[in-house]
C-alpha cells in the first residue's frame, strides 16, 4: 500500500503565495511517484486536520514563519508524524538571520557585518554607513528587504507606515557587492552552485518569482577555486545549524575590478522553494535527478527526531 503524504502548504506567513506553488509542485510531482497524497492548507486547525488524516508523512513545503520556524516541526514532533526537511532547533536557528550568522561564523564560515536595530531606530537615522541592506530578522523571500545606497540621505520612509508589517526588530548589514550565488546541500553533500542574475536592479520577490524575473547560471561562471570554496561553506553552514534533508545556502561574492573579493554567506534556507523552476531543484536536476527523485527522496528521508 503506497505511503499517505500530507504536503503542508500555504500557512499563516507573508510567503503563503510561495508556499501555495511549493506544495502544488510537490504534491503533483509525489501523485507522479505513486504516493497519496493529501493537500493540506496549514491554518491554526493543523493539529486537528492532522489527527483527522492520520498520515504516514508530512511533507514540509511551508515557508516563513510557523512553517521554517520549528514551531510546526515542534507540532510534527509532538503529534507523531515523521517529517521532511529540517527539526526544531535547526529551522528555529537558521531563520533568526543574526543567531544563525554567530553560529556560522563561529564554524568559520565568513558572514556580513552588521547589527540587530529597532525599526524605530533604522527609520531616524542611518543605522551603518550606507550602502547598507535592512532585513526582518526572522523573514525570508526577500519580502520587507530595503537597500540603503549612497545616494539616500535618510532611511527608507517605508519603516515609519503604521500598518509596517514585518516586525520590530531589523537586521542591518553591509552591502556586499558583486555576484549572488547560491549552493543548496542534499543528504549532507554539496550540488553545485548557481549565479543568479536578476533582471533588473536586485534579487528581490519580483526577481525571484516573475516570468524572466532573473536568469540562472548554472554552473557559476566564477574561478574553480571559488566554486569550491561556496560548496565547502555551504556544508558547514549546513552542518554548523544542523540542518537535515535539504537546504540552500546565499552567498555575495566581490569580483568586482579593485573589489574586496570577499565571499560571505548571507543565510541558510532550510525550507527553499520547490516548484519545478526553483533553485535546488534545477541543481538536482544538473546532477540528473529529477524533480520527481527529489521529492521521493524527501519523503523517504523523513523521519523524528530531527
Amino acid at each position: 500500500m503506497s505511503k499517505h503524504v500530507a504536503v503542508l502548504m500555504g500557512g499563516l506567513s507573508s510567503e503563503r503565495q510561495v508556499s501555495l506553488w511549493s506544495g502544488e509542485a510537490c504534491a503533483k510531482a509525489l501523485e507522479g511517484e505513486g504516493f497519496r497524497v493529501t493537500r493540506v492548507d496549514a491554518g491554526r486547525d493543523l493539529p486537528e486536520v492532522l489527527h483527522a488524516l492520520k498520515p504516514d508523512v508530512a511533507f514540509n513545503a511551508l515557508h516563513g514563519r510557523f512553517g521554517e520556524d520549528g514551531t510546526v516541526q515542534g507540532l510534527l514532533e509532538v503529534m507523531g508524524i515523521p517529517y521532511t526537511h529540517s527539526g526544531v532547533l535547526a529551522s528555529s536557528l537558521a531563520m533568526h538571520k543574526e543567531r544563525a550568522k554567530t553560529v556560522m561564523a563561529a564554524a568559520g564560515v565568513a558572514v556580513p557585518r552588521g547589527k540587530v536595530v529597532t525599526r524605530a531606530e533604522a527609520a531616524k537615522a542611518h543605522v551603518l554607513p550606507p550602502p547598507y541592506v535592512l532585513k526582518p530578522v526572522d523573514g525570508g523571500s526577500s519580502v520587507g528587504v530595503l537597500i540603503v545606497n549612497e545616494d539616500h540621505e535618510r532611511p527608507p520612509q517605508e519603516l515609519t507606515r503604521s500598518d509596517w508589517p514585518h516586525g520590530e526588530n531589523l537586521l542591518a548589514e553591509n552591502f556586499v557587492a558583486g555576484k549572488e550565488l547560491t549552493c543548496a546541500v542534499l543528504n549532507g553533500e554539496p550540488l553545485d552552485v548557481i549565479e543568479i542574475v536578476p533582471g533588473e536592479g536586485w534579487y528581490d520577490f519580483e526577481a525571484k518569482y516573475a516570468k524572466g524575473g532573473s536568469r540562472h547560471v548554472l554552473p557559476a561562471e566564477i574561478s574553480p577555486f571559488v566554486y569550491q570554496q561556496v560548496r565547502k561553506l555551504a556544508v558547514a553552514a549546513h552542518n554548523a545549524l544542523g540542518c537535515r534533508g535539504v537546504s540552500r545556502a546565499d552567498f555575495r561574492f566581490d569580483d568586482r575590478k579593485g573589489g574586496t573579493g570577499e565571499l560571505v554567506c548571507l543565510e541558510v534556507n532550510t525550507q527553499p522553494g520547490m516548484t519545478e523552476t526553483s533553485l535546488v531543484p534545477e541543481l538536482a536536476a544538473f546532477v540528473g535527478m529529477g524533480f520527481g527523485e527529489l521529492v521521493r527522496w524527501l519523503v523517504e528521508d523523513a523521519s523524528l527526531d530531527r
